[in-house]
């Protein structure tokens, strides 16, 4: 059974279809047709059992010729009139069977028809399917019928057998049984038939969409799509759709990752040139022996440590844009946004000792990662700081989930905003100064992930406005208290 089992699901879809539709077919046609067969011959044995009560009620009347049967049981019957078609006779006590003379013949005593005898104050007779002598099926009953004995003259019992002959009822059971086998045969092959038509019309998108998987899989082309109904909305339509979302979102993010690898390496390559080419004179100094005076020496060293914290910068900043959505959503938590601005504000006022920033800070939590939000802030105040000029104003401003820092640098080109949220972006005016430009990058990523907006643009006066927008509430919501 399991090696059954096992080999049926190795079958192709559409021919388990066909074989389990043609099996329900025919478990239905079987059931149908069995039914149908019981309830004709049902209605046959009826009509049968009818024919012998009618029979019964004028037999028992006729005593003559039963009072001869049991006179003499020896006496060979009489042809049979063309017009009769039952089997009559007189059962005796000891179970001998009493032809009368108009009977086809003598049918086979059973059991139940002493019991009759036995029973015959009852008055209850028996209704049974028998065997005439010459070998023909019959429907026999059998009441009990007082008699008086032609030896002693006593009373007692005796049974009387009307029988018809089933021939014709077993006949028509056959033809209907055929009748039914051969229909049923039929509508088993045809619902086969059907089963795999309609697997494989309905089965067709499954192939196409298993040749666009098996494109993509051998040669690696994400832009591959499957044509899909507008008004189409079953389950393969859904399924298909699926798969050109998820095919597009996969050669979006592989654009994405090469576009990050190759602007990464633009990027890397400035610092890395730089950082070899102090490394080489450095090493150069050694080898020939001339001393590189200190001086030089010192700002070499200055400048290599320089190149290397910017590489430290850019190598973090990249593993920040590489997390997965998966890794931030389980470090998401309640986040007091007025303690993480408070602590961003420290690290700021230490990168700009020479810079007045001056803060209002309102409560406000809201979800998102610790972590990440606190070094989104921190990115807005260090653009702030860098571009500040020295012993300028930083204006930090939190209020119902608004946070706004405003410098009074020079202010971004209105030419530029578009831009300033792409990744390695850096406005010309600003490629002199340190940074990777992933910094606002990072912020934007962070910020909508928390289900907010940053918004950056030119301040009145002067300057550059950042505006960032979470949503939360002025008060932590409840604790739910943990089930034990």
């Amino acid at each position: 059974m399991n090696k059954l089992v096992r080999r049926f699901r190795t079958l192709p879809i559409r021919a388990r279809l066909s074989m389990l539709v043609a099996a329900a077919v025919a478990f239905a046609v079987a059931a149908v047709s069995v039914t149908c067969w019981f309830i004709v011959q049902g209605k046959l044995y009826e009509q049968v059992n009818e024919d012998l009560e009618q029979a019964a009620r004028m037999k028992p009347g006729n005593w003559v010729q039963m009072q001869n049967a049991l006179i003499d049981c020896t006496k060979t019957p009489q042809t049979p009139r063309p017009f009769r078609n039952l089997y009559t006779q007189v059962v005796t006590s000891e179970g001998t069977a009493c032809v009368t003379d108009d009977s086809l013949g003598a049918i086979k005593v059973t059991q139940a028809d002493k019991e009759v005898i036995k029973n015959g104050a009852s008055k209850r007779g028996v209704v049974r399917n028998g065997t005439a002598d010459d070998g023909t099926p019959v429907r026999v009953m059998t009441i009990p019928q007082p008699a008086q004995d032609p030896a002693t003259g006593e009373q007692s019992y005796v049974a009387i057998s009307i029988a018809v002959s089933l021939a014709g009822t077993k006949s028509t059971l056959n033809d209907l049984a055929l009748i039914l086998l051969l229909v049923s045969g039929v509508g088993v092959l045809g619902a086969g038939a059907a089963g795999l038509a309609v697997a494989r019309a309905g089965l067709r998108p499954v192939d196409k969409l298993t040749e666009a998987v098996e494109h993509v899989a051998r040669t690696d082309d994400l832009n591959t799509r499957i044509p899909v109904e507008d008004d189409s909305d079953d389950e393969i339509a859904r399924l298909s759709r699926s798969f050109n979302s998820m095919t597009a979102s996969l050669a979006s993010s592989r654009e994405l990752q090469q576009q990050l690898i190759a602007d990464a390496g633009h990027e890397l390559r400035t610092p890395l040139t730089s950082l070899r080419t102090n490394i080489e004179l450095l090493t150069r100094s050694e080898e020939t022996g001339r001393p590189i005076p200190a001086a030089d020496r010192k700002a070499l060293l200055a400048s290599v440590k320089a190149q290397v914290t910017e590489l430290a910068s850019l190598i973090g900043d990249l593993q920040e844009l590489s997390r997965s959505e998966g890794q931030r959503g389980e470090r998401v938590q309640v986040v007091d946004l007025e303690d993480t601005v408070e602590a961003a504000l420290r690290r700021a006022r230490l990168r700009g000792p020479e810079l007045t920033i001056t803060a209002h800070l309102e409560p406000w939590f809201t979800r998102a990662e610790p972590a990440a939000l606190e070094r989104a802030v921190v990115n807005i105040l260090d653009n702030a700081v860098k571009f500040s000029p020295e012993g300028g104003t930083i204006d930090v401003q939190l209020s119902r989930g608004v946070l706004t820092v405003r410098d009074h640098g020079p202010g971004i080109p209105e030419d530029e905003l578009p831009y300033v949220f792409d990744r390695f972006w850096r406005s010309p005016s600003a490629r002199a100064l340190p940074g990777s430009g992933l910094g606002l990058s990072i912020v934007a990523r962070t910020v909508e992930q928390a289900g907010g907006r940053v918004e950056l643009a030119r301040a009145g006066g002067g300057g550059t406005v950042a505006t960032v927008r979470l949503p939360g509430a002025p008060m932590p919501p409840p604790e739910v208290p943990e089930t034990p």
